[in-house]
């Protein structure tokens, strides 16, 4: 007899024989992967300013654009996961369209970078390379795409430089941090910032990891590891697992200063809802972000949940808004088949009409 699961004896037993031959096919499986990395498409560098490194990315053909495309990523993580691999490439999407596409590097910050400000990130680092690609591309503005928190440090800019940012586009980026269903914002805003500083310094990578796993641990810390196991005698599935589990584990250090300004002014002050967001002495209004912007959130995002990212609409000065929904994650906007299909195309299709 089965009970209400429709369990019996004959199931568990072909079950355990099916787990058996996949972790004996994974044997072999793991024989034949060798090392994995991200990173799909050639990259040259073209400018440095200690650490943080701007590569320009290197299609198979030269770029039509006029205007170039600079990614700027978070902090938290390496910024390859928009070129992860060759099928699961934003930036390879947006080259085979014709965009002349530039990725700002962060580097791993140590403990001499221990009081970077939000000023240096945004205004020495981010400024920097957008000085550098004005220059070389003799234009007076360039097209900029901030991803998470890279796009709150991208609407920091672009509203202090309004006149050097053509065209603005954020993904999975927050705005509003103190909607309802932000659990990492709730958290955060009752960090005490100062002691936690204090106390380490930078903030280890291993530290921020952790908090984002528990945000989902059932789905992060036990789920896919019991999937895994239905892979083992795919070596290519199992290569795209790992290098994707390679990118989630070589997360860089947060340098200090930087990560208390940006948790207090954000998380906690909620800067630009308030208006009380400033980087070094200078105030940031998003009534001053003039240009045309268009903003992408995923629906399903635990990170930054659509709310936080679509309060941008109320807060910026332009009239030309628009916003883009992807059906999926926070990681899935950059590497599902659904991603490679939409969201190349309607970056590249809305510059296109304004350039």
């Amino acid at each position: 007899m089965s009970g209400p699961l429709h369990i019996t004896p004959e199931r568990v037993a072909e079950d355990a024989l099916h787990v058996q031959r996949k972790l004996a096919a994974g044997l072999t499986t793991l024989r034949e992967v060798g090392d994995v990395d991200y990173g799909a498409t050639p990259r040259q560098e073209v400018w440095r300013d200690g650490k943080v490194v701007l590569y320009r990315f290197v299609g198979d053909r030269a770029p039509t654009a006029r205007t170039p495309l600079l990614i700027a990523y978070a902090l938290v993580n390496r910024p390859y996961m928009v070129d992860l691999q060759a099928d699961r490439s934003i930036v390879g999407g947006l080259l085979a369209r014709g965009e002349d596409v530039y990725l700002l590097d962060w580097g791993y910050p140590d403990r001499s970078d221990r009081f970077l400000t939000l000023e240096d990130y945004i205004e020495r680092f981010l400024g920097g390379a957008v000085d550098h690609l004005r220059r070389q591309a003799g234009l007076a503005a360039i097209n900029l795409l901030g991803i998470c928190q890279g796009g709150t440090f991208a609407l920091s800019y672009a509203a202090l430089h309004p006149g050097r940012v053509r065209n603005l586009i954020t993904m999975v980026t927050p705005v509003d941090f103190h909607t309802e269903g932000n659990m990492l914002a709730h958290w955060t805003r009752e960090l005490d910032v100062d002691l936690f500083v204090d106390t380490l310094g930078n903030v280890p990578a291993d530290a921020m990891n952790a908090c984002y796993l528990t945000l989902k641990p059932w789905r992060l810390l036990v789920q896919k590891y019991v999937g895994l196991v239905d892979i083992l005698d795919d070596p290519k599935a199992v290569e795209d697992f790992l290098r994707m589990e390679k990118w989630i584990f070589d997360s860089p250090d947060q340098a200090g200063e930087a990560f208390r300004q940006f948790v207090r002014q954000f998380y906690q002050d909620n800067g630009f809802v308030a208006g009380t967001a400033r980087i070094g002495d200078r105030p940031v209004d998003l009534a001053q972000v003039t240009m045309p912007v268009l903003n992408i959130y995923a629906e399903q995002d635990h990170l930054v949940p659509p709310d936080a990212s679509r309060a941008l609409r109320g807060l910026v000065g332009t009239e030309d808004y628009a916003e883009l929904s992807f059906r999926g994650g926070h990681i899935g906007i950059y590497v599902s088949g659904r991603a490679q299909a939409q969201v190349p195309a309607a970056i590249h299709d809305w510059l296109a009409q304004r350039d």
